[in-house]
């Protein structure tokens, strides 16, 4: 039990501060609707339970997938963290269809809530919650690219650099994006409702927020199926083959490939060299190589191998 204590502590800490915050804002806004009766504060509250569990199996899952290789299983639990996003989109999935299902019965049948002061207020506080943890989640997103962070440039930048995220920062990314949208989206419509007596108005929101969640289903569930799989990460394998070939004792590389596995890289190199070479100076290679590529960001595992030169140029 200590040993799992300890593994958690080198969780995703923008999942963590998400799930825990999305907890509350839930409950917040359970209360909220059981006063009034809001449909769409309805949808916001399945909204946030929804990212609520999602954040705890990422946190739990990107602790999980820090543990070190064993003999049972000696490729390491790399691609844990995907498989725990792939299981927490099953519960936003559900969240969504019982969201944009009930909103399609208030638009049909709508029904007038009340405590708009209560509901207003509740998603007031939400939005400001949630768009403090997207702005923690942008941040983090620039930190795992190399790049700054300053005032509210990440709220910009984050959009550029996504791709580089981390699987975990980047659906606490997107989920909080969506929370955020959401309930600025509920409050339009509860507004509109109360002052135009439109009742399909919150019907409406609470279908675009389930839509919205839909999308995030599907776009992590696309991006996590590709990480469990084993994704080739092109960008670094393009940088690490730049180092290799830099290398005056490297002719030709003959196979370069760097998979994701879920936070980490495994890179597997096979370099051409002259035959001529002794074993100590393809050692001292093989060292310096490693040294190079352990260096870059992410690299968890190196192997490389040698072969012969065969005079043809075979990598561009």
């Amino acid at each position: 039990m200590t040993g799992f204590f300890k593994l958690l502590k080198g969780g995703n800490k923008p999942s963590f501060v998400a799930a825990v915050v999305n907890t509350f804002i839930g409950l917040l806004k359970m209360t909220a609707y059981l006063f009034t009766g809001n449909v769409a504060m309805f949808a916001e509250m399945m909204h946030s339970f929804g990212d609520a569990a999602n954040q705890y199996f990422v946190f739990i899952g990107s602790a999980l997938s820090k543990k070190a290789p064993t003999d049972k299983f000696p490729n390491g639990f790399g691609r844990v963290v995907n498989l725990a996003c792939l299981g927490a989109v099953i519960i936003v999935g559900i969240l969504s269809y019982e969201t944009v299902k009930e909103g399609l019965h208030h638009l049909l049948h709508p029904i007038q809530s009340s405590g708009v002061l209560i509901s207003l207020g509740v998603l007031g506080i939400g939005v400001i919650l949630e768009l403090y943890v997207f702005y923690k989640a942008a941040v983090e997103v620039l930190h795992e690219s190399g790049e700054e962070a300053k005032g509210f440039s990440p709220f910009i930048k984050s959009f550029t650099h996504l791709n580089r995220a981390k699987p975990a920062t980047k659906l606490v990314f997107m989920e909080d994006l969506v929370a955020t949208s959401g309930g600025v989206i509920a409050i339009i419509a509860i507004t509109i409702t109360y002052f135009t007596g439109f009742g399909q108005a919150e019907g409406i929101a609470s279908i675009t927020i389930g839509l919205m969640m839909f999308y995030v289903v599907g776009r992590v569930f696309l991006e996590n199926a590709r990480g469990a799989i084993g994704e080739t990460d092109e960008e670094m394998r393009e940088h690490i083959a730049g180092i290799v070939l830099a290398d005056p004792k490297v002719k030709d590389i003959r196979r370069l490939q760097v998979i994701k596995e879920g936070e980490s890289l495994h890179v597997e190199i096979v370099i051409e060299v002259n035959p001529a070479l002794t074993i100590a100076e393809a050692d001292d290679i093989k060292d310096r190589l490693a040294l190079l590529t352990y260096a870059q960001k992410g690299v968890a595992e190196v192997t490389i191998e040698f072969d012969e030169d065969d005079q043809i140029l075979g990598w561009s």
